[in-house]
């Protein structure tokens, strides 16, 4: 029986390498819209069930956000024998970003929904913050894991403790203080917390930073047994 070293091989990539980061956004569009995977059906909730955005729209938003990103050295790909990407964990250490209104239109304009739910946690991620430290949270900080895919039809779970042992441990090589992650569905998060050690954030005031799901008019057509919303995950490095 082949090993998990034997079927894949793990990289970070670099912006001179346009062929991977397209095959990157391939990957993790494909995830994050619909796709089967070994006989099962894989996509996240807000992106593929409630939204249904298209493929080109989100795979576009991808390459994009891995070519603003890609220089810091937190986009993790694993590739089989063939050399295409089968997975993908893509970061960023930039402060995180709260953008008032809307910015994408046409056939992505839902995608504004996402980034609304996404601010809101985040918001008030920024705020705990400050009480927290002290101080507002500059780049270079915190180890923000965005977006996580796995099309590879076997050792899935390998796949995704290998891509996050390779950015934890450059963070923690770098100093970064935390690793943060939003959570969309129960699936992702066991992952995160198993492989990773990363847990449902809590705030000074003892409470959890969640989205929920059903109060969002936009995504209460999520069923609970899918996921309930979307929270804050971090592990402290």
């Amino acid at each position: 029986m082949q090993t998990i070293q034997e079927l894949y091989t793990y990289e970070i990539l670099t912006k001179d390498q346009p062929d991977l980061i397209k095959m990157t956004a391939e990957c993790l569009a494909k995830t994050f819209t619909g796709v089967e995977v070994a006989g099962k059906w894989v996509q996240e909730p807000i992106i593929g069930h409630a939204l249904k955005l298209p493929y080109e729209d989100f795979y576009q938003f991808t390459k994009e956000y891995i070519e603003a990103n890609v220089h810091q050295g937190y986009c993790a790909v694993a590739l089989d024998k063939e050399q295409n990407v089968v997975g993908a964990l893509v970061g960023d250490t930039n402060v995180l970003e709260i953008i008032e209104g809307d910015i994408f239109e046409g056939t992505f304009a839902d995608m504004n929904i996402v980034m609304r739910v996404l601010e809101d946690i985040d918001e008030r991620f920024l705020e705990d913050y400050k009480k927290r430290f002290g101080k507002d949270m500059e780049d270079g900080e915190i180890l923000h894991l965005f977006l996580l895919g796995v099309i590879a039809e076997h050792n899935r779970h390998d796949i995704v403790q290998s891509l996050g042992d390779i950015l934890i441990k450059k963070a923690t090589e770098e100093g970064l203080r935390l690793v943060l992650a939003e959570a969309t569905n129960p699936k992702s998060m066991r992952l995160l917390e198993k492989y990773q050690g990363l847990t449902k954030y809590v705030t000074v005031e003892g409470d959890f930073i969640v989205h929920k799901y059903e109060s969002n008019e936009n995504l209460n057509s999520i069923p609970s047994t899918v996921a309930d919303g979307i929270y804050i995950i971090v592990k402290e490095l």
